[in-house]
């Protein structure tokens, strides 16, 4: 049974720590990145992938720092991701993590994360995150993808109409919630 619980981020508030420089730190960057480009994120790992490198140019609030790993990277750091090809790393990661209290997902290592990073479908302001509770990414990111196929593009529209009613309504919670309840009837 999966117990995880989903939460949205606002990563642009927060400031994340990504160890590792290379495939999987440039997946785990894009995958955060293309949620939230305001993100504040510090990527250290002793070698650094060329199309990580031409990032910062699109991202101004990523650092780079080209160093091994040390437990001082994770001052002031609110989210840890690790994924490097070194298990020695990524545990000792982990365990300074767990010490600071930091939240830390560990690449390919679901019996070290806090959290999973999951398949997202966006289409405008709506996001569908899919987990696999650390099962199988492959799957989550197939279902992604039929999701991107069946969810219509026009979705914006509904999303920016039903604001616009919403903000127009009179009434306590309760009966805006009522409201909005009966108009959204046709969803299912």
């Amino acid at each position: 049974m999966n117990t995880l619980f989903p939460i949205f981020l606002k990563a642009e508030n927060l400031h994340v720590l990504i160890v590792g420089g290379g495939y999987v730190g440039l997946e785990k960057l894009n995958a955060l990145l293309g949620n939230s480009p305001e993100a504040r994120v510090t990527l250290v790992a002793p070698d650094i992938r060329d199309e990580i490198r031409e990032m910062t140019h699109l991202f101004p609030k990523l650092q780079l720092i080209q160093e091994a790993y040390h437990e001082i990277y994770l001052s002031d750091k609110d989210l840890v991701i690790a994924g490097t090809n070194d298990k020695a790393v990524n545990q000792q990661v982990q365990s300074d993590c767990k010490r600071h209290r930091i939240l830390v997902n560990v690449a390919d290592t679901p019996d070290l994360c806090d959290f999973y990073l999951s398949s997202v479908v966006k289409k405008g302001d709506l996001k569908v995150a899919i987990s696999t509770n650390g099962k199988s990414p492959t799957f989550a990111k197939r279902f992604r993808e039929v999701l991107e196929d069946i969810l219509p593009d026009s979705l914006q529209e509904t999303l920016d109409n039903l604001t616009a009613i919403r903000n127009q309504l009179k009434g306590d919670f309760v009966q805006k919630m009522e409201k909005l309840n009966e108009i959204t009837k046709v969803l299912r």
